[in-house]
C-alpha cells in the first residue's frame, strides 16, 4: 500500500448523504461498515458489506478518495493511489 495521494490536494468537506448506506436503505440492503467519499459525501458501505457501494460509487463517480464513516475512526483511503491515511484524535475534515 502506497503512502502518496495526488489527490490529496483535491479534498474539501463534503456534507454526509445520510446516516446509511443510500443504495443500501433504497433496496433494503445491510452493511458491516460505513465510507464516506470525501469529494461528494455519499455514505456507502465497505467491501466487507454484500453489495460493496463506496467502492462501486468510485468506479461510477470517479471520487478517488473516502474516509471511515464509523465512530472513533479517524483514516482515509485513497482507491486511485492505493494510499491509506490514518490520523491521530480527529479527523480533519469531521466536525
Amino acid at each position: 500500500m502506497n503512502e502518496r495521494c495526488t489527490h490529496i490536494g483535491d479534498l474539501s468537506t463534503a456534507t454526509p448523504s445520510g446516516n446509511g448506506c443510500v443504495e443500501c436503505l433504497e433496496i433494503g440492503g445491510t452493511w458491516v461498515h460505513l465510507r464516506a467519499c470525501v469529494e461528494c459525501g455519499h455514505i456507502g458501505c465497505c467491501d466487507q458489506s454484500p453489495n460493496r457501494h463506496a467502492t462501486k460509487h468510485f468506479h461510477g463517480a470517479g471520487h478517488p478518495v473516502i474516509r471511515s464513516f464509523e465512530p472513533g475512526e479517524a483514516w482515509w483511503y485513497c482507491y486511485a493511489d492505493d494510499a491509506f491515511f490514518e490520523f491521530e484524535g480527529i479527523d480533519p475534515l469531521r466536525n
